[in-house]
């Protein structure tokens, strides 16, 4: 049967590609295949002109339909994996040229088809006939000129329709589900529409992994209790991630668009019970447009998970803390959380310990959790009974037992994270002030807070605190407002004063600004009828001018900005490298066994990932600091090996290196990125292992 249809399908193709032959088909099949976009465009300037505003609906319906349409049929392409006719048939007519993609489906045919139902929604008939003969043209097209089976058209028109008749579908539930719960509704079409941008992103984007990602990565290989820099949550959520979706870009990547997903949902559930369902909506969509925020959103290091646990723990701290305070109020409202589930009472607490837990096992900076709720407490009388209260201690304890895994780990392994930390924090060293860099570390760090939030939801969301703290009978009551301070303001002052010590990074101030993000739309977004003009234009501007940023960090080739100011360069060019070294190692494979180490954890990391069949790879320690490959077993058993030696730059083979082998060969690979050099590569072919002198680790 199989069989049979697929004759069909070659003498169909052969009948329209070669038997209907004929100039004017030439002429204008080539113009159909390539330009029908300009007969759509004709379509939707009727539509405004007809229709005026009600116009938007079906050309977003369109936009959005042509768009879930091409991403699906690129998936079903490779899924499917269909050669093209133009490659494996004879005598075929090209009149363009064969593309390496696979063949079905045909996505000018599901984009083209996914043009009728959504671009006619409002309009008559005249306008769905003309979209589906367009459409029908243009499958045609796609047979005739040699590039696709009249099968592949087959499935690509039904997979446009089928995406078309979904996006309808669901805008019809949208529009019914906002007349009721309007503030969810665009929550949830907000996040889901980010989501499948960023898995869209994710799957054909512009970035290769960044050196932590295909670090992390190297983690979930070898999945343990802690490891030298980090808890060992990031390895976990990868090691799911390529378990169910396999040892890929979006394997490693799909758990940032869940945790940012996540965190947006809990931050509204805090902003409503704060404030109102304005504030939490606003709250949440915030957080998915600031610049700092919204990389975490496609970059899956252990900021993504921490953000989540970080706002999961605000949402059940406070929830906590409400219902404790309520109840030490009056004897009345005692009696009746008494009455109320004790399960539920006491669950919120273990809840919260479970949540703080396991942000320490991601990131360390959890702990100023402690630091912040107990400030909270302390600087209220009836805040302060809570704390004689075992509940707190319960959760406080369970938090510790889950962080546990870590001390044990660091028991067996010289405490070595404890050294790590206090190395980046710059414990052991002199002040800065003292060698005159304060204030030029103090400005970089302010600078780059203003920066990654954006200079006017920076400054608008700190006057919210204040504004909030002193005046808290604007919005709420005094526990809301102190809440926002305590868990927003200690921590910037905190790193504005380290920054005196020593450089402080910018992202470490992150969990200062989920709280900021509620007291900015409770202040200005929740208030938006009665706020002045002028303010509501500022909000806008300061709103958009995150957008701006946003999607320029995504496509940078918009601003076309040389790599040494373009902060994505980083994350380019690793996928280049690693097709280099493996075409290296295929070389050098022909000649016995080998191994590949680099002097950099970064560039290890990378070739482990990149480098076909993604080999264990090693980092030699030349004079840097220790990372986590120096507690993997190391290639010094390899006696005999041959060796590929990967560094940066156009630099010499290092003596140490050169001297463990027979003889090595270098050649330079240069990585470009739009015509634009990104860095040198210098690529040794080593022979013959006899063993290398260990250097001790003098540097965490």
């Amino acid at each position: 049967m199989l069989e049979t249809l697929r004759e069909i399908d070659i003498a169909l193709f052969h009948l329209i590609n070669r038997g209907l032959q004929n100039i004017t088909f030439d002429a204008s099949m080539l113009i159909i295949t390539d330009r029908y976009y300009f007969i759509i465009l004709i379509l939707m300037i009727y539509l405004v002109s007809k229709h005026r505003k009600k116009a938007v609906i079906p050309i977003v319906l369109t936009i959005i339909s042509v768009a879930l349409a091409d991403w699906t049929g690129n998936t079903l392409k490779h899924l499917i994996g269909r050669v093209r006719p133009c490659h494996t048939l004879e005598g075929v007519r090209l009149l363009v040229g064969c593309t390496n993609s696979f063949s079905m489906p045909s996505n000018h045919a599901a984009n083209s088809f996914a043009i009728i139902l959504a671009l006619s929604y409002i309009s008559g008939k005249w306008v769905r006939w003309t979209a589906l003969t367009v459409a029908m043209l243009v499958g045609f097209s796609r047979v005739y000129i040699g590039v696709h089976y009249p099968s592949d058209v087959i499935v690509g028109a039904l997979t446009g329709i089928a995406v078309s008749i979904l996006v309808i579908k669901f805008y019809e539930w949208a529009s019914v589900r906002y007349k009721s719960k309007p503030y969810t509704t665009v929550l949830l079409i907000s996040l889901l529409g980010l989501s499948l941008f960023r898995i869209y992103y994710i799957t054909y984007g512009v970035i290769d992994l960044s050196p932590d990602e295909a670090h992390y990565w190297e983690w979930s290989r070898r999945l343990d209790l802690s490891y030298y820099s980090k808890g060992p949550m990031i390895a976990y959520l990868i090691a799911l991630g390529t378990a169910i979706f396999g040892d890929n870009v979006f394997g490693i990547r799909i758990m940032a668009v869940v945790s940012s997903a996540l965190s947006s949902i809990f931050m509204y559930l805090l902003g409503k019970r704060l404030f109102d369902e304005r504030t939490g909506v606003a709250a949440a969509v915030l957080m998915q447009i600031i610049p700092l925020y919204s990389a975490y959103g496609v970059l899956f290091t252990i900021d993504s998970p921490f953000i989540f646990f970080w706002v999961l723990s605000l949402y059940l701290f406070y929830r906590a803390v409400n219902r404790d305070a309520l109840s030490v109020m009056s004897n009345e409202l005692k009696e009746n959380a008494h009455h109320t589930s004790r399960i539920t009472h006491y669950g919120l607490w273990l809840l919260l310990g479970i949540s703080i837990g396991l942000g320490l096992l991601t990131k360390y900076t959890m702990a100023f959790f402690y630091i912040c709720a107990l400030f909270f407490l302390l600087t209220s009388k009836q805040r302060r009974n809570i704390l004689l209260t075992k509940e707190p201690y319960i959760s406080l304890a369970l938090s510790l037992i889950i962080f546990s895994p870590v001390i044990i780990w660091n028991a067996g392994h010289d405490w070595v994270t404890l050294k790590h930390t206090a190395g980046q924090a710059h414990i052991s060293s002199q002040w800065s002030a003292i060698s005159g860099q304060w204030l030029k570390n103090f400005f970089e760090f302010l600078g780059s807070q203003i920066g990654i939030i954006t200079p006017i939801i920076f400054g608008m969301m700190f006057y919210a605190v204040f504004k909030l703290k002193t005046h808290p009978e604007l919005l709420g009551t005094k526990l809301k407002t102190d809440f926002l301070f305590w868990f927003s303001i200690p921590i910037i002052v905190f790193f504005l004063l380290k920054s005196f010590h020593g450089k402080v990074q910018a992202n470490w101030a992150l969990p200062a600004y989920a709280a900021g993000f509620i007291a900015f739309s409770a202040v200005f977004i929740s208030r938006w009828e009665s706020i002045k003009k002028w303010t509501r234009w500022t909000v806008i501007a300061g709103v958009f001018i995150s957008l701006i940023i946003t999607a320029t960090a995504h496509y940078p080739a918009i601003l076309q900005l040389p790599p040494k100011m373009d902060p994505t360069s980083r994350t380019r060019g690793w996928k280049e490298l690693g097709r280099e070294v493996s075409r290296v190692s295929d070389e050098l494979s022909k000649k016995g066994q080998f191994f590949i180490f680099s002097d950099k954890y970064q560039v290890s990391s990378e070739l482990a990932f990149y480098v076909k069949g993604q080999p264990i790879t090693y980092c030699v320690n030349l004079g840097r600091r220790m990372n986590q490959y120096d507690l993997w077993p190391g290639f010094n058993t390899l006696i005999n090996f041959n060796a590929v030696f990967v560094t940066i730059d156009d630099v010499q083979m290092p003596e140490t290196v050169g001297s463990a082998f027979d003889k090595c060969e270098k050649r330079l690979f240069t990585v470009f990125s739009k015509d634009k050099k990104l860095r040198d590569y210098s690529i040794f072919t080593c022979y013959n292992f006899k063993g290398m002198p260990q250097k001790g680790i003098n540097s965490y």
